[in-house]
Order: C-alpha cells, then structure tokens, then sequence
C-alpha cells in the first residue's frame, strides 16, 4: 500500500520543528524531475522563505587526497561543541552510464552523523557541472529552514567548472595538502582565484614542517591574483583534521570573511547576484528541456547528425535546419 504524499503545510511544520526525516522527504521531493513533486516543492520552498538565509554557507572544495570529508567531519564536530548546528550536502559524482552515485561521504563521517546537531545529506550531480547538484540549492535552502546554522557544500572536486560552487556560498573554500610536489601547477588559477580561504590541510606529524612551506608558497602566490571578495586578502592556514589543529584558527577566518561581508554590503550584493545567475541558468535548462520536448525535434536532430558526419553542412548550419524544422513544426 503506497503511502499518502504529507501535505505541504505537513512538511513545512516537520522542517520548522527540526525534523531530520521530514527534512530529508523534502529534499528528495525538490531532486525529483517529476512536474507534479517540482510543484510541491516550490510551494513548500515559498512557505520556508522566511526561515531561510540565515546560515553560514560555507563551500569545501579540494586536489584528491585532501581529505576533504575528514576535515568537514572534524569541523563539524568541533563547531557543534561551541554550540551550533551543522549540515552537510555532500555532492557524489553520478555515473554517466547508469547515472547512479556513489554516495560513500556519509559512511565515511560515521561520527559526525551520530550527532542529533548534525546533519549529512548525500546527493548525486546526477549530470549537472560544476561539481555541484542539479538542486543543490533547494537543499541548502530547506536544511536553513530546520534550524542549522552552518550549512556546509562539499563538492566532488576541482574541476574546470567547479567555479558554480561559488555561486551557492558565501565563503569559499579550497582545501590542500603539503609535499606533493610543485603544488600550484596542478591546480587551476581559477579556482585558487574563487577561494576566500586556503587551508593547507594534513599539518601533523612530520608533514607540520612541508605544510607550513606549502602555505608559504601560496600565500606568494595570492598576491599575484585578484581576491575573490573585494577588499578581503584570502587568509592561507595550516589544520590537520586528524589531530583538530588548525580549526578554531580556521572557522575564526571564516567568522572574519563573514564579518566583511556583513560590514560592506556584500553579502547581500552576492546573494542577489547568486540568485540572479541561477535565474539565468534554470531558465536555460527549462528552455533546452521544453525545446527538446516539441514534436519534430528527434527527427530534425537525427537528419542534422546524419548531415553533419557525411560533411555535408557546417554543423551552425545544422543547428540552423533543426531550429528552421522546428519553427516550420516539420
């Protein structure tokens, strides 16, 4: 017996009273692609407005083998011992030929999850760039809504377009690690550009001495950039997820970079320039979606695939029949 959908208002009350089960039921309906859950899920997100916006969004990202769930686990754990609640959207990279995910991120902070202040919500990119998910959003929105303070956005790496990940936080940032080398040639200028704080992580043991150079050397580095929060120098630490060094230093530059967002104005100007971009970016997935849908589309597609591999036309000029086919409802 299939069970009866709660209502709207249902969900909204369980999110408000901090209820993880009713949380996660309407995280899923909002990364549901069906019309009638999409619906739902919107007007469940314009009831929860007012109790959103009111997080620390904080954005983790790093080279393999930073360790970045480690550190996110060690934060949140000291964070909820000063008292403030924490969840965490662990992005899992999908397969792009069952379009399944992984989802490992939530096995592998066992201690954090235990905690009735935690929160971890794994979800699948399920195709969509920048290392972040389709709803990543929504989710982000809804875990404020319950009641964590600190939201924080884990991505599946640095890629070329991990550069979306800045578009859902306030604070970005970019988490390496000591000895492996000429550190700066693996990583791409744009991303150190977009991170509002740099943590050299794995500063224990012997590694204390090559961290500390390693943060050395990006600090020379950051001068040479523009910073990515106007008027803000990117502060360069040293933690170890393994031992907690480093974190009280690492969250007091976080609270530091939200203080100058709140003092000049821009966290405001940033939130709505976020919001604006994602405007842009749904409007342009709803108009390729509704493009694709129309009658005539396959056919037109199919006969420019055919074109374009027999040389027979320029592919814009394939792009030009399909859009010529369309129009004519062909």
């Amino acid at each position: 017996m299939t069970r009866p959908r709660p209502a709207v208002a249902e969900l909204a009350a369980g999110i408000r009273a901090g209820d993880r089960g009713t949380l996660s039921r309407a995280i899923t309906l909002a990364e549901s692609r069906l019309a009638a859950d999409q619906d739902r899920a919107q007007e469940l997100l314009v009831e929860l407005l007012p109790q959103t916006g009111g997080a620390r969004r904080l954005g983790l990202t790093g080279v393999p083998g930073a360790g970045k769930s480690t550190m996110i686990e060690a934060l949140g754990m000291w964070l909820i011992e000063q008292g403030h609640r924490v969840a965490v959207l662990v992005i899992d990279p999908s397969s792009a030929r069952s379009g399944g995910s992984i989802l490992g991120d939530k096995t592998r902070m066992q201690r954090l999850s235990m905690l009735d202040d935690a929160y971890i919500r794994p979800s699948p990119t399920s195709g969509a760039l920048g290392g972040v998910g389709r709803r990543t959003r929504e989710a982000l929105m809804l875990c404020e809504a319950a009641g964590f303070d600190v939201v924080i956005v884990e991505s599946v790496g640095v890629g070329q377009s991990e550069a979306l990940m800045a578009d859902l936080v306030d604070c970005f940032c970019l988490l390496l690690v000591p000895g492996a080398g000429d550190e700066l040639q693996g990583i791409k200028r744009g991303i150190v550009e977009l991170a509002d704080l740099v943590v050299v992580n794995k500063a224990d043991g012997e590694h204390v001495a090559d961290a500390r150079r390693a943060a050395m050397d990006y600090r020379h580095a950051l001068r040479m950039l523009q910073p990515a929060t106007p008027g803000w120098k990117s502060p360069v630490l040293t933690a170890s997820a393994m031992t907690g060094d480093g974190l009280p230093e690492m969250w007091a530059a976080i609270e530091e970079h939200r203080a100058h967002l709140d003092a000049s104005g821009l966290l405001g100007e940033r939130r709505r320039d976020q919001q604006l971009r994602w405007l842009r970016a749904l409007l342009d997935e709803t108009v390729l979606a509704s493009f694709a849908d129309r009658p005539g589309v396959d056919d037109a597609l199919r006969a420019a695939r055919e074109a374009v591999v027999a040389a027979e036309v320029t592919v814009p000029q394939a792009v030009a029949r399909v859009m010529a086919a369309v129009s004519d409802g062909r």
